[in-house]
């Protein structure tokens, strides 16, 4: 069984032949290839080889096609901050001035800002790795990408004081996700994870959540699977625990869980849902690696009668994670049952 397959299977609540083991690497791929992650966020090739050379170290079961949290945002026509060794930072919000949304056009995924250059890297990894090993594309999402469109706090007020011109704005936003995102599928990606750290209740009450969001994640994951997605896969880290229920609504079938939830409780309020995770992504900067093969085993077990789980960090592992700390959660799981 390869890795593509066995991520079928554990979707589909059937036991594969090991866990399924993802590591969410993104810009640690680039540090374990000396190379500066400003760059690796800017070019798609250096991406998708950064990708490979990470995979060929650790075996874990898929590739992020993953640049960062802006790109949608940048392709709109936000200014971005581009420095050494650090993910970008937004320097001005392209609707910093409100009268300049009726000019806004959806980006062209081909040749907006860097969306091209993630696209390459979908397609580099898919052409390297075929239907072996998943290849996973990333959008973020509505919440997130209104939020980087006007600026958090701008948005925040603007849901209370104009909430119709909030919706149309995050209306506009889930249309640029869904080209974006249908894009990355025809490039080759086998499924979109639809990053959205704005939904999280950390940030917007659970009713918001509800009303703003349930309704425009079903239209984009309605989308990704006519584009051919294998699965609908929500990733919002943090205290997730008041949304979750709201999830299935949303046609979520693949979810990562934070370290803020434990797996019986996750167990309980998502019994249907394939879930992701949830080791605290901190434990990867350790220099000793005993207490992430602890956890891992730990959390194995805990799904093995269950099954419909992926063995992962509950976010991003950090750029400067030990590797030692990655080979151990790849060697639990290749060591289970």
């Amino acid at each position: 069984m390869n890795s593509l397959e066995r991520l079928l299977t554990t979707i589909q609540f059937r036991k594969p032949d090991r866990q399924l083991v993802i590591a969410p690497v993104f810009g640690h791929a680039a540090v374990l290839e000396n190379r500066d992650l400003s760059d690796y966020v800017q070019k798609g090739e250096l991406l998708a080889e950064c990708q490979l050379k990470a995979l060929e170290r650790y075996h874990h079961d898929a590739v992020f096609a993953i640049m960062d949290a802006s790109v949608e945002t940048e392709a709109a026509g936000s200014v971005l901050e581009y420095r050494s060794n650090m993910y970008p930072m937004i320097k001005y919000h392209v609707l910093e001035d409100m009268g300049t949304f009726n000019k806004l056009i959806i980006p062209d995924p081909y040749s907006a800002g860097r969306m091209p250059e993630q696209l390459q890297a979908v397609k580099r990894l898919r052409q390297e790795l075929g239907n072996d090993v998943a290849v996973i594309g990333c959008v973020v999402g509505p919440m997130t990408l209104t939020g980087q469109l006007l600026g958090l706090e701008k948005s925040l007020f603007l849901a209370v004081d104009e909430p119709e011109i909030f919706e149309a704005i995050m209306d506009y936003a889930t249309k640029v996700i869904i080209e974006f995102g249908c894009a990355q599928l025809k490039a080759g990606a086998h499924l979109i994870m639809v990053f959205e750290p704005t939904g999280s209740p950390a940030v917007i009450p659970p009713s918001f959540f509800r009303e703003m969001l349930v309704s425009r994640l079903k239209q984009i994951f309605r989308s990704f699977t006519t584009a051919g997605s294998v699965a609908n896969f929500l990733h919002i880290a943090g205290p997730t625990k008041p949304i979750l229920p709201y999830y299935k609504e949303a046609e979520v079938n693949l979810a990562n869980f934070d370290y803020y939830v434990g797996s019986e409780e996750i167990k309980s309020l998502l019994p249907d849902i394939c879930l992701c995770g949830n080791i605290k992504s901190g434990l990867f900067l350790k220099p000793d690696p005993a207490e992430i093969k602890q956890v891992a085993k730990i959390l194995v077990d805990s799904f093995e009668e269950r099954r419909g789980f992926i063995l992962s960090a509950g976010c991003e592992i950090p750029p400067e994670a030990n590797p030692k700390n990655i080979e151990v959660l790849v060697e639990v799981a290749r060591e289970s049952w």
